[in-house]
């Protein structure tokens, strides 16, 4: 074990018990100073991200900084509101008395964050874990060194050092940090990384939020008019390659559609694909890079199997020194190709043809259950059958991605696609132990509670359950006198 990790932990224990975190003006004080560190590290943050991914600003601003603005600036706004003991109603029989949860922060947590977004995935959990009050280790991804290194650089300069360190390093840190036992992990990333997550958290009945990923898959419903079209098809496009060019968990992996409409969808999908990103694989522009050769390999290979390539409609051009794909289009390719059984992270977009769009329900059904569904419709009974016979992280009607910056939306998956959920308040409960208090009056007794039992009893207590206001009542009339007569009896 590295001595250096356990001294981490050890000093950020001893912060956690002395009870400074818990307090309203240590959490907005780090919320504050994490608005700072934006603010006055912003035009470093945007060259790091150009450095590891290719991100313009623009889509530096609008992924990452932003992102991170938002939740911190909705946090500090809301943080005392949500530290508040919420009153609980207690049943009557138990007059007087009064209940209220309160929530606890749960100690030390651990974030591990992956590359695609390197400072909204690293930043954006870390305010829901500082507003709960914990002591916090981040660990970036060593895949987005830059970023990586204006995160170790930047951070224990702006929040308490003390509370929240940055430790950096590759897989055999990752490895050595989860062999400590810690009080939440926080993990995002693949699902084959997630399970050895869950593997080791179990070891210490750590509990765990996992926000993994999969083959989110869109619908796109005929829609009759042109605007309605474009509109829908701009954002399919924005929704596979404008996020890190197709390198985001909830990005949208395929498209169902029906037969009839696939050339349609294919003709506007070029047009758009050269309005945005330019059609000359040397000059691309506007989208991310892939991040680095195992994985361009990786998504490469997708397209090397020979009836794969054979449904290659649009692009399908690599440049492997510079590490980019062209935004390419296939139609139906094959079910059991690696295309269609693992989650791309590229810039592949497979089309699906169906006989009739209903026929989609079936068919993301026969898969696992995927991060987040979009559908395009203006019908009614699709989208309630859509709603009602499908599972999933999220859905989302007529766009793409714009869930992820809904601060009263639950961000997280189901199954396969992950455990837990984060943003906003959601963010504060996942860091956060929600405490039962009770709080009795010794004034009242209730002799039914206790030995010798007898069917008087058995009756009251029947009553107590089933009739809690009918209970008290009784216990209002005057029961003290009812349980003298029993005990005469």
């Amino acid at each position: 074990m590295n001595g250096v990790e356990e001294d981490v932990l050890g000093e950020l224990r001893t912060t956690f018990r002395s009870g400074r975190t818990r307090s309203v003006a240590w959490r907005k004080a780090q919320l504050q100073a994490i608005l700072k560190l934006l603010d006055e590290n912003e035009e470093e943050i945007f060259e790091a991200l150009k450095q590891d991914l290719g991100k313009h600003p623009v889509e530096s601003y609008r992924d990452e900084v932003g992102v991170v603005r938002k939740s911190a600036t909705n946090a500090l706004r809301c943080v005392e509101k949500w530290m508040a003991p919420q009153k609980a109603p207690i049943p009557l029989v138990l007059f007087p008395a009064r209940g209220a949860v309160v929530s606890e922060p749960l100690g030390v947590v651990l974030l591990f964050v992956s590359w695609n977004f390197p400072i909204s995935l690293t930043l954006d959990p870390a305010i829901g874990a500082i507003s709960a009050g914990n002591t916090i280790v981040l660990k970036p991804s060593e895949l987005a060194p830059k970023c990586s290194s204006v995160l170790a650089n930047t951070i224990p300069r702006y929040l308490d050092p003390e509370a929240i360190k940055v430790v950096e390093g590759g897989q055999d840190v990752s490895e050595q940090l989860l062999q400590l036992k810690w009080d939440k992990i926080f993990f995002t990333g693949s699902p084959r990384v997630g399970r050895l997550i869950m593997s080791a958290a179990a070891k210490h009945l750590t509990p765990v939020t996992l926000e993994l990923g999969g083959k989110c898959p869109t619908i796109l419903d005929t829609l009759s008019s042109s605007y309605d079209l474009q509109v829908a098809v701009k954002r399919i496009a924005g929704g596979k390659w404008g996020p890190c060019n197709g390198q985001a968990c909830i990005g949208i992996d395929y498209v169902l559609v029906e037969t009839q409409f696939a050339p349609v969808l294919i003709e506007l999908l070029e047009k758009i694909i050269k309005t945005f990103y330019g059609e000359n694989l040397k000059t691309l522009g506007n989208l991310a890079r892939i991040v680095n050769k195992h994985h361009f390999d990786r998504v490469h290979n997708l397209l090397k199997d020979p009836k794969v390539a054979a449904s290659v409609v649009y692009g399908g051009s690599v440049d492997e020194e510079n590490m980019v794909i062209e935004p390419t289009i296939l139609l139906n390719p094959p079910l059991d190709a690696d295309i269609m059984t693992e989650e791309i992270f590229g810039p592949l977009l497979p089309i699906i043809t169906l006989n009739n769009i209903e026929e989609s329900i079936q068919f993301i059904n026969s898969r696992p259950k995927p991060l987040a569904i979009y559908a395009f419709t203006k019908n009614d009974s699709l989208k309630e059958k859509i709603l009602q016979e499908t599972s999933s992280g999220s859905l989302t009607f007529n766009d793409a991605m714009i869930q992820f910056i809904c601060d009263t939306l639950p961000f997280g998956g189901v199954g396969q696609s992950g455990y837990g959920r984060y943003h906003g308040k959601f963010s504060f409960d996942t860091f956060s132990h929600e405490k039962a208090v009770l709080h009795r009056s010794l004034l009242i007794e209730l002799e039914s509670r206790y030995p010798p039992w007898n069917n008087f009893k058995l009756e009251f207590v029947r009553l107590a359950y089933d009739y809690d206001y009918l209970g008290l009542i009784l216990l209002l009339l005057g029961l003290r006198g009812i349980f003298r007569t029993n005990r005469r009896q």
